[in-house]
């Protein structure tokens, strides 16, 4: 017994043993080892308590799945905060001592992690003003054009989903400083153009009519709004139409409701004899008759 008292003892004053002191406030090892374990569960609730938030009461009620995500996300911040400072207070230490070694983190936040820093900030206005949000598709002109899913927000980044199931991790500074086109802001109801041209010698009136037969057969255009067709422009080679349909199914895939209604097209245009041109030229040729002249030879 008295073994494991000297034990304890020797124990107890290595975590008492002080490693830092400033105007009275000291930490210990023992301090170390409860701000270590007490920021973890600080996290680990943080993580948890938001999951149970956006799984048990908000998408219950039905809410938004955006939305449900940057609520979930403002409590996380929220609980990490005020956990993390109860954590630090509970270990006696005083926070206005710590002012110093603010100041000298604010400093190296300011040279060394500017990036970080703006990524961060640029999440929590996303969260706040939601831009974007989990769910929306999103495209990037600065990037390429680069087209995808919302997935996930996190402090630092927002990681969408291509069509070829890549998921791309972007900075959250270029959701706010750079270009975004949304493509669900509003609601997921999109129109696409898709533009036909047939030879001159069509009825415009016959055209419009197998157009609009077509998407009124497919399932992915919606009936409202209606699809319509405009008669762009009298081409070099063709008369060019613009035919507009409103689709939800294929708002993330364009190229598949394009592929789908142009092999639908090309079959009833082949079917009423409706020609497709191709760029073509004619050639005249006009044949020069040569004035031959005889001239005198020379005689020297």
């Amino acid at each position: 017994m008295k073994t494991f008292s000297d034990f304890w003892q020797i124990i107890t004053e290595f975590l008492s043993k002080p490693i830092f002191s400033h105007e009275g406030s000291r930490l210990s090892v023992g301090m170390i080892l409860f701000l270590v374990i007490g920021s973890w569960l600080v996290f680990f609730l943080s993580k948890l308590i938001s999951r149970l938030v956006i799984e048990k009461i908000l998408n219950r009620h039905g809410t938004d799945k955006g939305v449900s995500h940057a609520i979930g996300a403002i409590f996380r911040y929220i609980f990490l905060f005020v956990g993390l400072v109860v954590v630090i207070q509970s270990t006696g230490i005083d926070l206005s001592a710590l002012t110093v070694l603010a100041g000298a983190l604010g400093v190296g936040i300011g040279f060394g992690l500017q990036n970080v820093t703006n990524n961060f900030i640029s999440g929590i206005i996303i969260l706040f003003e939601r831009p974007i949000k989990v769910g929306d598709r999103v495209e990037l002109p600065e990037l390429d054009n680069l087209a995808g899913d919302v997935v996930n927000i996190s402090a630092r980044s927002t990681t969408i989903i291509t069509n070829d199931n890549i998921a791309i991790i972007i900075p959250n500074s270029k959701f706010v400083s750079d270009t975004v086109i949304n493509w669900s802001y509003n609601d997921a109801n999109v129109r696409f153009k898709i533009p036909v041209g047939v030879s001159y010698k069509e009825d415009p009136e016959v055209v419009k009519e197998i157009l609009l037969d077509v998407t009124s057969k497919h399932p992915g255009v919606l009936k409202h709004p209606a699809p319509d067709v405009l008669f762009d422009e009298y081409a070099d080679s063709s008369l060019n139409f613009i035919l507009r349909v409103f689709t939800t199914k294929f708002s993330r895939t364009p190229h598949i409701l394009k592929s789908q209604l142009y092999f639908e097209i090309f079959k009833q245009f082949k079917k009423k004899g409706i020609e497709i041109p191709f760029p073509q030229r004619d050639v005249y040729i006009k044949q020069m008759v040569d004035n031959k002249v005889n001239l005198p030879n020379a005689e020297s």
